[in-house]
């Protein structure tokens, strides 16, 4: 258990290959690609394939779970110093524009919505 406490932290969305603000139907199908590509019965006695599999299945499970998911975006690391600048920004567009308070007020992102929810339980 001490192991896991101190691996490195992981960036889900970049495992799953998706942007921040990517709908739950993008997850999927980026999921069930990459499970596809490195599922270990493809790669018999392949070590590194089935870890790269585990941790497709692992982004995906919290990805997913909206509960998870929320909770992982708040304190989840994003390993932001391997990304370009234009890279970074169009990966992190709804969450830009959420913290600055512009919001985007048709968003799907499940991100918006569950902090919208949150404040206004706050404010009731």
């Amino acid at each position: 258990m001490e192991d896991k406490d101190k691996s490195p932290p992981k960036d889900y969305y970049k495992i799953l290959e998706v942007d921040y603000d990517a709908t739950e139907e993008l997850i999927r199908l980026n999921y069930r690609k990459l499970a596809l590509k490195w599922h270990p019965d493809k790669h018999k006695g392949d070590t590194a394939a089935t870890e790269k599999f585990q941790e497709i299945n692992e982004a995906y499970n919290v990805l997913m779970d909206p509960a998870k998911r929320f909770e992982y975006d708040l304190t989840g690391i994003y390993e932001i110093h391997k990304y370009t600048l234009r890279e970074y920004l169009a990966r992190f567009k709804g969450m830009i524009l959420t913290c600055n308070g512009l919001g985007i007020s048709q968003s799907s992102s499940p991100w918006t919505h569950q902090l919208s929810e949150t404040t206004n339980k706050t404010t009731d």
